[in-house]
């Protein structure tokens, strides 16, 4: 079978999961489509079992790489139309506890993680480096927005809560994959020779300036090519959004840099100031809806390439452990990293009682991290990596994506008492 085909197949299934969701699951997209694939999986694995030739022709999904295709288009591509959604205006009022939770809150979740995963793994007999636990820490940190912002719409939570989940959730994507690619470099490093502290602080400023720069200098190019093209012109606005993306990756690339830290800034630069009323909307609305479509499109995409991935991940017990014990610790980093930065920050501004709850039981993770784990380079534990992040994803799912509506009546009913 030769790639494309496996990526035509890819979309048929994803938008087969799509249709059945929606009519008929109508859950939530993220739990819809988590239900549909772990369905896939099963019935993969369970007609491998029962017709060998069948099993053999799903192992030879091995020999293809889908590392390079998710790292250089999917991640981007995700990360630049989650941040085209964000409008600055809308998170002012609330920008603090969002930029503190999306930043310190990843530091704190991956430190949290990554060292409890480290000292897990080890009692169960896995050896797996440090640095690799972090990286494992900073993946698994970001969360998906959409389903928890619909649960909160419904039972008329806090307007002030819905967008510090959205927000935080939008803007912690970006820097839990730079940090995560930051420390796969650091890991790389620390192979050749024992990194000095500029040496870490220098691939971190390297990383994250360099990306920052390109992607305000090709968010900006990308802006003033549409500031002059009518917005009835749909297709060209699109390829040039699709230009940029990719050229920013390629770019970023070449001088080793992060680019999945300039997509980010170039969706933040075209979704604001292509909005703004100077321009009457540089950017049309046909070219943000393009983009939410292929958000949605690649996610669905990503569950159905995790759940064929787990037909060529060892079905070790041991592994399989590690991950559920992860979904506990995940848990943890997740309520440490909301507790600690919203204690320090109510000494000087208000938060409702539900915010800590909510945001750590909200936190459902979803195609992001499942993208980011997949990517991954070949090492020495890439695969019990893989295996705990979608043990973690479809734990999170289903278990938090379930039972959220009941922790939401609840706060509700009290606020309304």
């Amino acid at each position: 079978m030769h790639i494309f085909d496996i990526i035509a197949l890819f979309i048929f299934l994803a938008g087969l999961f799509i249709y059945l969701n929606t009519y008929f699951l109508k859950l939530p997209s993220s739990i819809g489509l988590m239900i549909l694939a772990l369905v896939l999986s099963v019935v993969i694995l369970t007609a491998g079992a029962l017709i060998p030739a069948l099993k053999i022709e799903a192992v030879e999904l091995e020999e293809y790489d889908y590392a390079e295709v998710l790292y250089q288009v999917v991640l981007s591509f995700m990360l630049f139309s989650g941040a085209l959604n964000i409008d600055f205006k809308k998170l002012s009022r609330q920008r603090t506890p969002v930029l503190v939770l999306a930043t310190t809150g990843v530091f704190i979740s991956t430190v949290v993680i990554g060292t409890l995963v480290y000292f897990m793994l080890d009692f169960i007999g896995i050896h797996l480096d440090y640095m690799f636990c972090l990286v494992f820490g900073a993946l698994i940190s970001p969360t998906d927005p959409i389903a928890v912002t619909k649960f909160i719409q419904r039972f008329n939570l806090s307007k002030d809560l819905e967008i510090k989940i959205e927000g935080e959730s939008l803007f912690n994507d970006g820097i839990a994959v730079v940090l995560a690619l930051t420390m796969l470099d650091i890991a790389a490093a620390q192979e050749d020779h024992v990194l000095t502290g500029f040496e870490v602080a220098y691939i971190f400023v390297a990383d994250i300036g360099g990306g920052i720069f390109i992607g305000l200098f090709l968010g900006y190019l990308g802006y003033r090519l549409l500031q002059y093209i009518d917005n009835e012109e749909v297709e060209v606005e699109i390829l040039i959004t699709l230009a940029i993306v990719m050229a920013g990756s390629f770019l970023a690339d070449f001088i080793h840099v992060s680019s999945k830290q300039a997509a980010v800034v170039m969706g933040l630069v075209i979704g604001n100031e292509g909005k703004t009323d100077h321009v009457s909307g540089a950017a049309g609305d046909y070219v943000f809806k393009f983009w939410g479509l292929m958000e949605e499109s690649l996610a669905a995409m990503l569950f159905v390439l995790i759940g064929l991935e787990m037909l060529v991940i060892p079905l070790r017990l041991d592994y399989f452990a590690a991950g559920f014990f992860a979904v506990n610790i995940v848990l943890l980093g997740r309520w440490a990293s909301v507790f600690i930065p919203i204690k320090l920050m109510s000494v000087k501004q208000h938060f409702d009682k539900s915010t800590i709850p909510v945001l750590t039981w909200g936190a459902l993770r979803g195609g992001l991290p499942i993208a980011l784990s997949l990517s991954l380079p070949e090492f020495h534990g890439r695969d019990i990596i893989i295996t705990m992040t979608y043990i973690v994803v479809v734990c999170s799912v289903l278990y938090q994506g379930l039972s959220v509506p009941v922790l939401m009546r609840g706060y509700a009913g009290k606020e309304e008492s």
